[in-house]
């Protein structure tokens, strides 16, 4: 049998990444975020944001553009030369026409001025997940399983099953890429943030609680492990 991990089984299921000098308000933007279906990291340098962005997969970057080390937009323009398709939002205190053009112009998918309202960020965040390609759909199926991303619901024959909020997580990562194998290194990084102490077996637990839960209510999808590499979900009974 699996250990079980120490982590806590409330964390968020999508990890966005906050690039914010500013340690009091990036500890506000975060203290916002705990109580809604985002998980945050935290970046304070241009430096720092390009490693961990380098080195982790992240939905959404919050960008700021007054950075110790460099300004925002050079983050930006590397991601868009290196033909990075990922997410960038602008929240800044740069209000200017020509400013926000520069931006766009180089490839950020909105902008926003300080001071803001969390509740507009928010929406704008989930809207830029929500377009065509993009990792935040409503409602996922495959074979007789849904999951509405909204309410977090999971059922199995239309009939509601409790799920624990990381095991949705991890049911969502697979949904968005069936029939497709997921590197584990991306599930790691969607499951747990730069602050976990991650064991080494922490994934296959979850995976094997997953997996497990599925099978007893007869869901009509499995769970494969390509060994080496990560983990394939496919319609039909039966995992490997």
């Amino acid at each position: 049998m699996p250990e079980c991990p120490t982590r806590n089984e409330t964390d968020s299921p999508m990890r966005l990444l906050l690039v914010e000098d500013n340690e009091e308000l990036a500890a506000l933007i975060a203290q916002q975020f705990a109580s809604t279906s985002f998980a945050l990291d935290h970046a304070g340098t241009a430096a720092e944001a390009l490693a961990v962005i380098e080195t982790r997969d992240y939905a959404l970057v919050i960008l700021d553009l007054g950075l110790p080390d460099g300004c925002g937009l050079d983050i930006l323009h590397r991601l868009r030369t290196g033909r990075r398709s990922l997410p960038v939002l602008v929240l800044t205190a740069r209000s200017d026409v020509s400013d926000r053009v520069l931006g766009l112009d180089l490839g950020a998918d909105d902008y926003m001025v300080k001071p803001f309202a969390f509740p507009e960020l928010k929406a704008r965040i989930t809207a830029l997940l929500r377009r065509p390609g993009a990792l935040l759909g409503q409602m996922l199926e495959l074979a007789n399983v849904q999951l509405d991303t909204t309410s977090r619901e999971v059922s199995v024959h239309g009939q509601a099953l409790r799920v624990p909020q990381r095991e949705t997580q991890l049911l969502e990562i697979l949904l968005r890429r069936a029939e497709r194998v997921v590197p584990k290194s991306l599930v790691e990084d969607q499951l747990f943030g730069l602050e976990d102490d991650l064991g080494s077996n922490a994934v296959e637990v979850y995976v094997h609680r997953l997996r497990k839960r599925l099978e007893q209510h007869e869901a009509g999808v499995a769970i494969h492990t390509i060994r080496g590499v990560g983990y394939l979900m496919s319609a039909g009974a039966g995992a490997a």
